[in-house]
């Protein structure tokens, strides 16, 4: 069983087979198996490296001093994505993160540059740093809690087709410790467009058109902001597109890491 240190938090991960690296990061309700679809589907041409935020899935978590109950911060998330990175010796990974685990996965591209070529924000702005972007965000989300959370993440027509494929869904936050509310404080003091773009990190926007949480419209905004980013935007896909549009979203994937792994080698 594969751990890596993270400033003495055992952060539990799996590597599946060989090529260009893909390391995907999970959102609140995670952990490394929700990426089941992707790995079957990508291990032939990529190696896929699946991570366990501290308090997901088989990953440690963290007792507050004193106290049996475990206590997160945020902004250690970041460095448990370091931790597998470094651990694995990995070059010109391309992290992909779902959701909120985006903001995590742009924290550890930007905290080891020299590992990371490339960066995927999944359904999320990565926790850029922007008047105008944090304005767009708070009034999708704003729409967004209106309604119900398994509304906001998977089509009511998926959920009608493939009640097998959503209550499956709804389990697999049931294996963590960590909740949502441990993952809110990531986005604060996020970095700055500049910061990014002097990073040497590439970074694409990948949104789903049917996405409840994060609209369409932000994302392009963000992308026109972010000079030299990509964007991909799937026809029909809601925000958990992995899960619920898993051949679309690889397929995504894939051109992604073809095609920015391609730039790296003609610059």
């Amino acid at each position: 069983m594969p751990l890596a240190d993270s400033d003495g938090t055992a952060i539990y991960y799996e590597r599946h087979g060989s090529g260009p690296a893909i390391l995907f990061v999970h959102g609140s309700g995670g952990h490394h198996a929700a990426w089941w679809q992707q790995v079957a589907a990508l291990r032939q041409e990529f190696t896929v490296i699946t991570v366990d935020l501290r308090g997901f899935g088989k990953s440690a978590a963290p007792a507050a001093a004193n106290s049996s109950t475990p206590e997160f911060d945020g902004q250690d998330f970041p460095g448990d994505v370091v931790a597998v990175l470094d651990q694995e010796d990995l070059t010109d990974a391309m992290l992909v993160g779902q959701s909120i685990g985006s903001v995590a996965a742009l924290r550890a591209g930007l905290l080891r540059p020299e590992r990371v070529g490339s960066v995927v924000l999944g359904h999320s702005l990565g926790g850029i740093s922007h008047p105008e972007l944090r304005e767009l965000a708070a009034a999708d989300r704003a729409e967004a809690v209106r309604l119900p959370v398994i509304d906001r993440l998977l089509t009511k027509e998926f959920q009608r087709e493939r009640a097998d494929l959503t209550f499956l869904f709804q389990q697999m936050g049931t294996f963590n410790v960590a909740r949502m509310q441990d993952l809110r404080n990531l986005d604060t003091d996020g970095p700055t467009l500049e910061e990014i773009r002097t990073s040497g990190v590439r970074v694409a926007f990948l949104a789903g058109e049917k996405d409840a949480v994060l609209s369409v419209t932000t994302v392009t905004r963000a992308h026109e902001l972010l000079a030299g980013s990509h964007l991909e935007i799937v026809e029909g896909a809601p925000h958990s597109m992995y899960w619920e549009t898993p051949d679309k979203y690889n397929t995504a994937v894939a051109r992604l890491r073809r095609t920015l792994t391609a730039q790296k080698e003609a610059a």
